[in-house]
């Protein structure tokens, strides 16, 4: 499974993720100030499920009808430690390859996913 880390996932965890055997790619990496639209963008084009802490990806899924596919991951994990930050989206990660398809949000004890496939019109 492929992952995208938006622009403001933390590093540290990125290269937890990396060790562990994870394929991550980093928008901070790969192109710094990108436009969330652009983010998801490529998320979709590459087949990567994008991991973030940012809560605009769900305006953009749910409200604007964005193609995501790819699913997306928002990390809502409260902690003052980088470390459990990590651990927290390492055990998250590791108990499941199933997030294509759905908007998800991992808090410190949960995994909430929301399936995106949308019914069509003509249904």
């Amino acid at each position: 499974m492929r992952f995208l880390a938006d622009e403001n996932f933390p590093r540290p965890t990125i290269r937890a993720l990396r060790d562990s055997g994870f394929e991550v790619a980093s928008a901070a990496e790969q192109s710094p100030g990108l436009a969330d639209e652009h983010v998801l963008a490529s998320c979709v084009a590459a087949k990567a499920t994008l991991l973030t802490l940012d809560k605009d990806f769900g305006e953009l899924v749910f409200r604007q009808s964005l193609p995501a596919e790819c699913g997306v991951i928002l990390f809502r994990v409260d902690s003052d430690s980088p470390r459990r930050f990590t651990s927290v989206v390492l055990a998250a990660l590791q108990s499941r390859d199933d997030w294509n398809g759905f908007f998800s949000v991992v808090t410190n004890d949960r995994i909430r996913m929301t399936p995106l496939n949308r019914p069509s019109r003509d249904s």
